[in-house]
């Protein structure tokens, strides 16, 4: 059984910084492309950030970029995303999923991804 568990998010001030982890059971992250995926209330899904199987590959939305980072310890069998200056437009619960294509991770298409977390509610205050 394939399992991904979100984790780290919380309530933080404009300009705050979370960390969160995505963990894996069942399976190793090794062979995998992870992505970051977020919705926030009346909006769609949108993809975050997508990180390749080895680390040495990611790929960050326009929205997020040169605020978020994405890294992963394939010992520890966790991916984890950095958020700092957050602003309140990055309020949604944010989801990670595998995917083995290398095209929907840099697409950031979520279609592609499976093994979809519980997710974890990020909230950021004006």
């Amino acid at each position: 059984q394939l399992q991904l568990v979100e984790s780290g998010g919380g309530l933080v001030h404009t300009g705050g910084s979370l960390r969160l982890s995505c963990a894996a059971s069942g399976f190793t992250l090794d062979y995998y492309f992870i992505g970051w995926f977020r919705q926030a209330p009346g909006k769609e899904r949108e993809g975050v950030s997508c990180i390749s199987s080895r680390g040495d590959s990611t790929t960050f939305a326009d929205s997020v970029k040169g605020r978020f980072t994405i890294s992963r310890d394939n010992a520890k069998n966790t991916v984890y995303l950095q958020m700092n200056s957050l602003k309140p437009e990055d309020t949604a619960v944010y989801y990670c999923a595998d995917s083995f294509l290398k095209r929907h991770c840099l697409g950031l298409r979520g279609p592609g991804f499976s093994s979809w977390g519980q997710g974890t509610q990020v909230t950021v205050s004006s």
